[in-house]
Order: C-alpha cells, then structure tokens, then sequence
C-alpha cells in the first residue's frame, strides 16, 4: 500500500479469514497490524508461516515482533521457514512452548507489523534480538527472544542477566528502563521459581527507579524455549519523538495492584498516540480484589471471572472487546481448552485468540488472559 493509498479513517478495522485474524490501526503516518494466525487443518508450520507473512506482504508490512506458540520440537523446521520469511530484514522470533491442543504442532503465531516506516534491527552479539521505527510521534522499539547470557546459572540469576540485557539494548536506541511499557516473561517450569522472579525482578526495578515512574504491564507464564534456558523474554518501549505521546498505569477496577501481593507490574498500560490509544492488559486470572485465587475448581467460572476483570479496565477507557487487536488465552490444562471457545460464543464473541496450553503462575489458577485493545480517533 503506497502512502497515497493510505486511508484517512483511523479506525480500527479487522479482516479476518479461515485460520486468521488482521486488525489494522491506520495512524497519520504509519499503519500497526496485528495477525494473528492459527494453524489449519493438517497445516505444516512451514505452511502456516508462509500463510501468515504473505498476508503481511500484500500490505507491504514489516514484522516487528513475532511470537510463535508451539512445540518446542517443531521449532527447527519452523525457525527456518521464519528466516527464509525474514530475508535480509532480520527479526527477533520469540518461540515458546504452547502446546496446541490437537496434534498440530503449532498453537498460532502472533505478528505486530508496521506500513509508512522502515524499521531498523537491533543485535546483540550478531543476533538480532529487537525492531525500532519512528511513526513521528514517538520511537517504538519491540524487543524479543531475550534470554541469559548464562544458561547454567540459577533461574532468578538468568532472570537478572534478562533484565540487564533489555536495559543494554534499549541503550542502543538512547532508551532505558523508564520507557518499557509492556513486558512478556516466559517460565520453564514457572511454579518452581516464580516467587524469585518476583524478587529478582523487584530488586531489578528498585535499583534502576522503576518505581518512580511507570511500571510495566505484564505477563509471567510457563513455557519451555528451544534454547533450553529458564527465561526468554519480550518487551515494549516508547519515547517521545517531539510528538504528543502518553503512557500511562491503568488500575483494575475488580482487582487490587500486582504490587500489593508482590508482583512488580501494572495491571495495564495505556498509550496514547495522535490519532489512537492502545490499552496493553497484563496476563489476568481469577483473582479476588484482596489477592487470592477465586472460582477455585470451576475452569468456566474462572474463565467468565477473568475476562469480567478484563472488560471493567477496558471499559474505564471507553472500550470493549470488540476493541481487542490480539488476546492470548492460556489453559493449565489442554483438557479445558474448550472452555474459552464455550464462553464465546456463549456470548457471540469472535476475538482475534491464540489458545495455548501453558501453566499459569499460581497452582490452583486454571486460565490466564492477556490482550491488546486499541481505538482509533
């Protein structure tokens, strides 16, 4: 699309096909997609990845943060089929075990790209690990498949040496800590460590001042990574580029804050660009306004509950659902997938979904939402 074709209704709109899900945020400059592509049947990854970037193609769009659910010994054939995607421009694939709940060996690939800008690539030790563009009103820089630089160290060590490799790359662009606005932490075995990740990460944002500013959105969640090590992780930073840009921590109106139990994230984030907002909601379950866990046994009670959460924060901002640019649905069983698509069309809702099996970070938690929303002027 050539920048006279470019429509002036800022709107968000959505095209969605068999096995796919494009919404589109034109913006005065650049246009955001998000595609999200689900595996048809008898579909090989290779083919569902070349499914879903000839799409972004047609567009002229350019990926700047992929994220691959799916078994991680499917991983290889996949990562090649990416690359030869990829080409000369070289992205960041973060590629996590979400098991789908089939035999299919992926559970859906989730790509944010941008038209109107050429984003630049960012390494680290020849490897690239982000993508930044300007849309003139702020510089947006994407980074994923962060992982340790020592694999061999206790979990919440190479959780430390994440953290520390984020704040390194961002330096790369002359941002820090104080611009990330959304983070995504993928666990091996989360339950074992997960309390030291909270403490790890805590320490982390007290010593760089996090806590004077704002604190990211966030989602911690189980899944094995094709590296083997404990951590991989995503993250999103903004910085003003001389235009009106705003970010700012949402409250959840039906849950206390993360911190008052212990985990350093903000229940969402908003940001504010000319001509839309986007609502960035962290991973949510089913937990109370005092911090337990609720609805305890019952996977469509915790479902129903959850997403009630969801929609009272995206209603304090003048949206719904039908505002969602792309949701992760996360079921600690596989046997429960059902439930999400059961709640659904329960309620007639078609959202643009990746439904993964992946253990949520407490124990007797069954489900775990996290999505996009976005809404143009």
């Amino acid at each position: 699309m050539s920048n006279a074709d470019r429509p002036t209704d800022r709107q968000l709109r959505r095209e969605s096909s068999s096995g796919s899900d494009l919404l589109i945020l034109p913006g005065p400059q650049v246009h955001e997609f998000d595609l999200t592509a689900r595996p048809l049947p008898s579909e090989s990854p290779e083919d569902t990845v070349r499914r879903c970037f000839a799409l972004l193609a047609a567009r002229e769009a350019a990926p700047v943060q992929v994220t691959v659910f799916g078994r991680v010994d499917a991983s290889e054939a996949g990562s090649q089929a990416l690359a030869a995607a990829a080409g000369a421009q070289r992205w960041p694939v973060t590629w996590v075990e979400g098991l789908p709940f089939d035999d299919a060996p992926l559970a859906g690939i989730h790509v944010h790209a941008v038209s109107g800008a050429v984003p630049e690539t960012l390494l680290v030790d020849g490897r690239p690990v982000g993508r930044v563009f300007s849309d003139g009103a702020a510089t947006h820089c994407y980074l994923g498949d962060l992982g340790p630089m020592a694999p061999s160290l206790p979990p919440a060590e190479q959780a430390t040496e994440v953290f520390e490799s984020l704040e390194a790359t961002l330096g790369q662009v002359g941002m820090d800590l104080s611009h990330v606005a959304r983070t995504w932490l993928y666990l091996d075995d989360i339950l074992s460590w997960y309390d030291d990740l909270n403490r790890a990460r805590t320490r982390f944002f007290h010593d760089r001042h996090v806590f004077d500013g704002i604190v990211p959105a966030s989602t911690g969640i189980a899944g094995r990574n094709p590296a083997g090590t404990a951590i991989r992780a995503q993250a999103l930073a903004l910085k003003s580029a001389g235009g009106a840009l705003s970010v700012q921590a949402l409250p959840s109106p039906l849950q206390c804050p993360a911190l008052q139990y212990g985990s350093s994230f903000s229940r969402a984030v908003e940001v504010g660009l000319p001509g839309s907002r986007r609502v960035l909601v962290s991973g949510t379950a089913s937990i109370a306004p005092s911090g337990e866990s609720v609805c305890l046994g019952d996977v469509d009670r915790q479902v129903a509950r959850t997403v009630e959460v969801v929609e009272a924060i995206l209603a304090s901002r003048g949206m719904t659902l039908d505002n969602t640019t792309r949701a992760y649905a996360y079921f600690k069983y596989a046997k429960d997938a059902s439930a999400f698509q059961r709640y659904c069309d329960g309620r007639g809702l078609a959202l643009p979904a990746i439904v993964a099996a992946m253990d949520v970070c407490r124990d007797d938690l069954l489900f775990e939402i996290e999505l996009d929303a976005a809404i143009g002027a």
